[in-house]
């Protein structure tokens, strides 16, 4: 077992397996079965979108959705970004439509906000259902490999 409570085989790596995973289905990895999950695993990892995938971007969209609207100063400080660093990821969600901008003022003073769209919604379901596949993929895997091992 591995520091984390994970079987660990030193005689192959994660990048070994991955390239079996890849290359054949047919092929396996010495002693090993090829897995049906290993599919699954790189078809939805194909699957993630690049936009959210983002650390800051994904920090917004999951702000955004959770608070249905946010303004910059709200999104700024929460995110601890920079006025550049966030107004360039918000300006490339707004590309893709995954958010839209009002531009306001409030006594007097500019207010920013975003929505996160219809889009931009459906975006991060499909984006969440690609890591809950990734997921699955991985625990089928560990099960499949403790099962291996115990034999």
């Amino acid at each position: 077992m591995g520091g984390n409570g994970m079987a660990v085989r030193p005689d192959k790596t994660l990048r070994e397996f991955n390239v079996n995973a890849k290359n054949s289905a047919s092929t396996a990895v010495s002693g090993y079965e090829p897995l049906p999950s290993n599919a699954a695993a790189l078809e939805a990892l194909g699957s993630l979108d690049d936009t959210i995938h983002q650390k800051v971007r994904l920090g917004i969209m999951s702000m955004l959705l959770a608070l249905g609207e946010a303004d910059f100063k709200v999104l700024k400080e929460t995110l601890t970004l920079s006025d550049g660093n966030l107004s360039t990821h918000l300006a490339l969600l707004e590309e893709r439509g995954y958010v839209t901008v009002t531009k306001e003022f409030v006594r007097r003073k500019p207010r920013t906000s975003y929505k996160p769209t219809t889009a931009g919604k459906l975006a991060f379901e499909r984006y969440l259902h690609a890591l809950e596949s990734i997921i699955q993929a991985a625990e089928a895997a560990q099960l499949h490999l403790s099962e291996n091992q115990d034999r």
